[in-house]
């Protein structure tokens, strides 16, 4: 057998209240293979786990699931016991498995769900075309500009189930949760990349042409791959596309002059004209293209990455990279703000004496901030950490605000 890696994250109703102690127990066909506790920011040691060979995810085929799948169980004093089947383990691979737990008055019996397939090697529905759909003749609304929102809305179901619940989901953690869904981890980082770009595009198409909310509905997409992308509640993430869309969750692409994110469709094998080709853009990524190239091999020469800025709904804008060795207001600003998330993430060296001087201190609590959350542990500021600082110092003020209030 070969090896995979495993990191929970507990966390209290969200990522601003991690759990320390919980006990987390990992199990295969109803047998205990490892049992851990969570440290003081709520996150389980790296875990080794078998499973299979990741050939198995680096050639089209269907006779060997190429990941293996473990259930893991949560209990911890006064919350609810949480219990995920089938997350996902490649071989060489770290999955990250975030699980939110809720106050034991909520709900007494287990919290349970399981993690659907990956869309590679699962049954699912394909997409409709649009001019299949009943109401497609409503003319869609357009948005005076293409921004990257803190949060959208995941419809899980069909648009006309309206029993079907909505999830109010980070826009990385979503594009993070798609592409785990769409994937595999073990593909070449340019194929991964470019996978993404295809995936944030069509996102911020539907966002950008208000496809559904000018329907009448109260999403912004749905989670069916029958009309979207595979969105899985509790699924999975895996670090190397992770760290991918935090690289480039901004960027989009376009085609020629047209104004609207591409609205890029793809399939897991095609040769369709219009239709990026998951297993093919694998293969492009093995002979040596970059992403640009493998996009515009499938969706034409006119094809081009464009950046779009964040709304203002986080307190601070980048404004360029931070290191060790610069004196300026924003390091000022950067030392406060991890003070500040240090009160739900102890783990996070103080920094004893905020001056505006980017010091050790300071590099030493950006590179246990970055290790945290899964990001390049570079020890500078660029623009993905600066985005998930200000992330995290939301979430942090709101609970904060919500306990005191």
């Amino acid at each position: 057998m070969k090896e995979g890696y495993l990191q929970v994250n507990v966390y209290s109703g969200s990522i601003a209240n991690p759990v320390r102690n919980a006990q987390v127990t990992v199990l295969k066909d109803g047998r205990e293979v490892m049992r851990t506790m969570t440290n003081i920011d709520g996150q389980t040691e790296l875990m080794t786990l078998d499973t299979v060979d990741k050939s198995y995810s680096e050639e089209e085929q269907y006779e060997v699931r190429p990941y293996e799948t473990y259930d893991v169980v949560v209990t911890a004093l006064g919350l609810t016991p949480t219990r995920i089947d089938g997350v996902q383990i490649f071989e060489g691979v770290t999955s990250l498995q975030n699980i939110y737990m809720t106050s034991i008055d909520e709900n007494q019996g287990e919290d349970t769900s399981t993690i659907t397939p990956n869309t590679l090697w699962g049954d699912y529905p394909e997409n409709i075309e649009e001019g299949e759909e009943d109401d497609s003749q409503i003319s869609p609304i357009v948005l005076r500009e293409v921004v990257i929102p803190p949060t959208i809305v995941v419809h899980d179901g069909v648009p006309s189930n309206t029993s079907a619940p909505n999830y109010t989901v980070p826009f990385t953690d979503y594009i993070k949760n798609v592409a785990s869904s769409e994937i595999y981890s073990t593909w070449p980082e340019e194929t991964i990349r470019a996978n993404v770009l295809a995936i944030i595009s069509f996102t911020l198409n539907r966002i950008y042409t208000e496809w559904y909310r000018s329907r009448g509905y109260n999403f912004t997409i749905t989670s069916t791959t029958s009309y979207d992308q595979k969105y899985t509640p509790n699924g999975t993430i895996f670090e190397p596309i992770a760290q991918i869309v935090d690289d480039i969750f901004n960027e989009y692409i376009r085609s020629g002059v047209r104004m609207e994110p591409l609205l890029a469709h793809y399939k897991n094998s095609t040769t369709e004209s219009g239709y990026l080709s998951q297993w093919g853009s694998k293969e492009l990524g093995d002979q040596g293209y970059d992403a640009l190239e493998i996009l515009r091999y499938y969706y034409g020469n006119s094809i081009n990455i464009y950046t779009a800025p964040t709304s203002q709904a986080y307190p601070y804008s980048f404004t360029e990279t931070l290191r060790t060795g610069d004196c300026s207001v924003d390091v000022y600003t950067l030392q406060n703000a991890l003070n500040y998330i240090r009160g739900s993430y102890p783990g996070i060296p103080v920094i004893p004496n905020p001056s505006g001087y980017f010091d050790m201190d300071t590099e030493n609590a950006v590179r246990t901030f970055q290790k945290v959350f899964s990001l390049p542990q570079t020890g500078r500021v660029d623009y993905s950490t600066w985005y998930r600082i200000s992330y995290i110092l939301t979430a942090v003020e709101e609970l904060t605000r919500s306990v005191y209030s």
